[in-house]
Order: structure tokens, then sequence, then C-alpha cells
């Protein structure tokens, strides 16, 4: 069976009486009639952000203001009359509706939209991922649904976008765990930090702590869901040593390693780690980082 991949972006929008807006699939969806949280795929090169706000405005006719992320999760559709499976890597936000009317998208993948309570949405036909952010049994989508993979162009073999997971990793003594990228691939010798990217089928959390083993031979449990970050290079050097326009969508986390051990990188990790350390907080000082290593460990209150 083939397997595809997306990643999208969608929205939690609740009204001042605490409904939640809510959009049914259209024919032209891959879905029709099901119910799910307004959203869509990220376009190459789109901030997940700025992608929830441009597919509400879509599919909803609203002005949405993004104010949190609230969840990152990822799920597998199988078309078996297709032979595809396609594996969607979702990031939902919080937003606040700042402005328009309410509206299905014109001819396009929605054709309703409403307000529902919790209990009101039980009784709709859910997609399961929104089913699970709303706090309800997730089912699975009735087997005699009309369903077909929705057509999209072929990405370019020059173009790649890619989702990864990756942790802020410390140990009870406060130290931090960082991987030095391995020659040969973008960032060489800079300390980057553990995570990568996800498998087909593999959820976030669970990609972020096999990579955490891999690379430093540690046992981790995540804390918390720290933000998400945006990488576009347009020039960037692919495998076979041609330019390739990369786009990296890259959720980090908070990571604790209660019973830190030496960190040694294993041959699972696949030759992109060169080594594993632990750093106290003043050894951080002058080490060459990656840009989302830096972002990551400079305070919020010190960010641009």
């Amino acid at each position: 069976m083939e397997q595809q991949r997306r990643v999208g972006a969608y929205g939690v929008c609740r009204g001042s009486d605490g409904r939640v807006l809510l959009v049914r699939g259209s024919a032209l969806c891959p879905c029709p009639g099901v119910w799910q949280l307004p959203g869509g795929g990220i376009e190459h090169a789109e901030h997940p952000a700025h992608a929830v706000v441009r597919e509400f405005a879509e599919e909803t006719g609203l002005t949405v203001e993004v104010t949190a992320l609230r969840a990152v999760l990822a799920d597998v559709t199988t078309f078996r009359d297709v032979g595809v499976a396609v594996h969607t890597d979702r990031l939902v936000f919080d937003v606040v509706a700042r402005g328009g009317r309410p509206r299905p998208e014109p001819a396009g993948g929605t054709d309703e939209l409403g307000w529902f309570t919790t209990a009101e949405a039980g009784q709709m036909p859910l997609m399961p991922f929104t089913a699970e952010l709303l706090g309800l049994p997730a089912s699975p989508l009735p087997s005699d649904l009309p369903r077909a993979v929705a057509t999209e162009p072929e990405p370019s073999a020059d173009r790649r976008q890619r989702f990864g997971a990756y942790g802020l990793v410390t140990d009870p003594a406060g130290r931090v765990l960082l991987t030095m990228i391995a020659d040969g691939y973008p960032g060489a010798g800079r300390w980057h930090l553990p995570g990568g990217g996800t498998d087909h089928g593999e959820q976030p959390v669970s990609a972020l702590l096999r990579e955490l083993v891999e690379e430093s031979g540690q046992l981790g449990r995540v804390v918390e869901l720290i933000g998400v970050d945006n990488l576009h290079n347009p020039a960037a050097l692919g495998p076979e040593g041609r330019p390739l326009d990369w786009h990296g969508v890259r959720v980090v986390y908070r990571v604790a390693v209660d019973v830190p051990t030496e960190a040694r990188v294993t041959e699972l990790a696949g030759g992109s780690t060169a080594r594993a350390a632990w750093f106290t907080p003043e050894q951080l000082a002058g080490l060459p980082l990656t840009e989302l290593t830096a972002l990551t460990l400079t305070p919020t209150e010190d960010r641009p």
C-alpha cells in the first residue's frame, strides 16, 4: 500500500457561551458528511499558525487570532479502494474570532458549519482527532462512508516537507542533553536538540522518545508541549548534493530524564548524530548551537 504524508493545522474556536465551532465535510472532501475542527493542510513554507488563520478564513469566513498551541497528534486514514494510507500530522491551536461572518466554504471542502456543545458534538459523526480534542470517545469512521484521497499536485522532487519532534531534555541536576550533528548533514558540527522525523503511523511523542534512546541512550518522559518551529530553507543541500527546497515543521516538548546515564549514540541513530552529551547551564555558553536549539534555550522574556 502506498504511504503518503501530510501536515495540517486546525483550530479550537469557542463562542462566548463555550460552544465550539465545527465544519462538515462536503462531497468534495475525503470524508463527506463528517464534522471536524476547522483547518487543513499546511502549504509549502507556510508557518502552521499562519495556515490555521488562512484555513479559518477559507472554511468559515472568520478572521481568527492564534492564542496558543493546544496539542499535536497524528493519525492514519486508509483508502483501500486506491491502495493509499495517508498519515496526517495535526497541529491544533486555540484561536479567538476577531471578525468576519460565519459561512461555509464556497464550492470547497466544507458545506456546513455550526456551534455545538460537547454533548451535541458527541451525537454527530466526528473525525477521530476532533473527538479526541473535545474529550469524546473516538470512533472509527463508518466503513460504508464514500471516501477518496484528496487530489493534490505531485510534490517536486526538489521540494520536501518534513515533520519532526524534538525535546528540551533535562535531568534532576538541571543539565541539558544535546546532540551534535554529524558531518555530511545540514548543520554539521552544531549542537542540536535530541529528536528527529516521525515515521509513518507514529505519534510525535513516541517518535521523540524513540529518538532520545537512539541518539543518546536515555529513557525520558514528556512533561509538556513547548511550541512549534517552522524552518524554510529554499537552498538546502539535499542528500544527492543538489539544492533542495526544504520545509521543516518541528514541534518541541519539555522532556525529563529522571535517571540519567552517560550519553551514548547508538547504531540505530542512523549516522546523523556524531555525539551526545550532558551540559550544565554554564557549559552551554559558547557552544555552536543550531537555530532551534538557541531559540529553545533562550528564556521567553529575552526572545525578540
